[in-house]
């Protein structure tokens, strides 16, 4: 008798779970295909979404690594376009429908299974989405990024003292937005990311610091002062287009059609577009509208006008676990806002409510643009060191009855004495040892398009 519990067990009782490999030695092939058609068939029935998601996980496993080196299974049965075209479109269910048939009709082949697999891993990421969605929509001062589908609805105008030229030079002012990087001292094995934290924040905690950086080079007396590394600028200038630059990756568009605002993947710039369309300048209702780019920037800017937006990193590399991109995007999500009034100053602190909703955008800006990242990771939006906590969801959420929590955390200022401060100050040194952390996106099959398809 098998003394292996069963997927259903494994999926419903995590923590008491064996490891996979051992999970996938105690059951023959058919055996595990046996049990991947019954938890298919419990998925189905839950109300629970983690419990789908912690499924398809599953499902997306065995089927790809428990069963694709199996000796006794042949290629089989060619996967019929009619499943392929569906997983495309994000029909998860009408795939996974046609491929289980296929395999009943003709026995379980290496190609009907990895196709499940595919459909499988990019479902459970399909439904994080939707969480993510629905607790960005439904929190105060985002609602509006969802419904104004029409520009007679569109709500915002650049800041009148961006549109004032200098009187001498003639020159607009330039907004500019300077952000730390976060460093993590401590983390709970992963559960900060935050589609963890939101079924087990008890479990979620993390205490990090905001930091500036004075980067050297080997060989060369370190310089003296300590700068924000992430700098963001903003200006109008004299042609109805959209101008995004990031002088790190060496990059410069301009674009005239909201189509190409929301064609994330067809450059290098997808982080600035992400910004754009969370910070609300294009909204995402707009998407799949065939409104004008150039009415949209004559409303918000001026008949003739566009805007440039500027994104610079100085002496990071790539990889390199400071969240850079995360606290990039943000940064640009709070210049954007103060550009069209969407924070109560032009310059200076953000309030906590503010950093809250800028947090919050930049988590759906990392799932536009497809690197996901943790809430730890918008740490730097927060001055100092503080403790960040996964916190319950309570009726007055709008995850309540989605999720045990809440899409953003709590965060808690930690005080330390002077004494304190200066002895981390002076001893912390961050250095690059030539190798990157594998920070890729997460989302690799999820478009920008489908997310925004809500």
């Amino acid at each position: 008798m098998n003394s292996m519990p069963s997927l259903i067990e494994v999926v419903s009782s995590p923590e008491s779970a064996p490891d996979f490999a051992s999970l996938l030695k105690g059951f023959s092939a058919r055996e595990l295909l046996a049990e991947c058609q019954v938890l298919e068939a419990w998925r189905q029935a839950q109300d629970d979404r983690y419990a789908r998601v912690r499924a398809c996980a599953m499902l997306a496993g065995v089927l790809r690594f428990g069963l694709q080196d199996e000796a006794s299974l042949a290629h089989g049965e060619a996967v019929a376009v009619d499943a392929w075209q569906a997983r495309l479109n994000r029909d998860f269910q009408g795939a996974c429908q046609g491929l289980w048939k296929q395999v009943a009709d003709h026995g379980p082949g290496r190609m009907l299974l990895a196709e499940l697999a595919a459909t499988y891993h990019s479902w459970q990421y399909a439904e994080l989405a939707e969480q993510v969605r629905n607790s960005v929509r439904q929190s105060t001062g985002n609602r509006w990024l969802f419904r104004c589908g029409s520009l007679a609805e569109y709500p915002l105008r650049l800041h009148r003292t961006l549109l004032t030229p200098d009187a001498t030079t003639g020159a607009r002012p330039i907004l500019h937005e300077q952000t730390p990087v976060r460093l993590d001292i401590t983390h709970s094995g992963w559960s900060d990311i935050f589609f963890l934290a939101m079924e087990r924040p008890d479990l979620a905690r993390v205490i990090n610091c905001s930091v500036d950086l004075a980067v050297g080079e080997a060989g060369k007396a370190p310089p003296q002062q300590a700068h924000s590394p992430i700098c963001c600028y903003l200006r109008v200038i004299n042609e109805p287009v959209l101008r995004l630059t990031s002088c790190d990756l060496q990059e410069s568009r301009d674009y005239a059609e909201l189509s190409d605002v929301f064609d994330f993947a067809a450059d290098h710039l997808g982080l600035l577009k992400a910004a754009v369309v969370a910070s609300g300048i294009v909204p995402p209702a707009c998407d799949g509208t065939g409104q004008s780019l150039g009415h949209l920037l004559s409303v918000l800017v001026g008949p003739g006008l566009g805007l440039e937006v500027v994104s610079e990193v100085h002496g990071i590399p790539k990889g390199s676990r400071l969240a850079v991109s995360t606290n990039l995007l943000g940064g640009l999500i709070a210049l954007l806002m103060r550009a069209t009034g969407q924070t109560v100053q032009l310059s200076g602190s953000l309030t906590d409510d503010e950093r809250r909703v800028v947090a919050s955008r930049a988590i759906l800006g990392e799932w536009l643009g497809g690197s996901g990242g943790g809430w730890q990771d918008s740490g730097g939006l927060w001055p100092g060191i503080k403790a960040i906590e996964g916190a319950a969801a309570t009726a007055s959420d709008p995850e309540w009855q989605q999720s045990a929590g809440c899409l953003l955390p709590a965060h808690r200022p930690i005080t330390l004495s002077q004494d304190a401060q200066d002895l981390i100050e002076n001893s912390l040194v961050v250095f690059h040892g030539g190798m990157s952390g594998n920070v890729g996106p997460i989302l690799e099959q999820v478009t920008s398009q489908h997310l925004l398809a809500w």
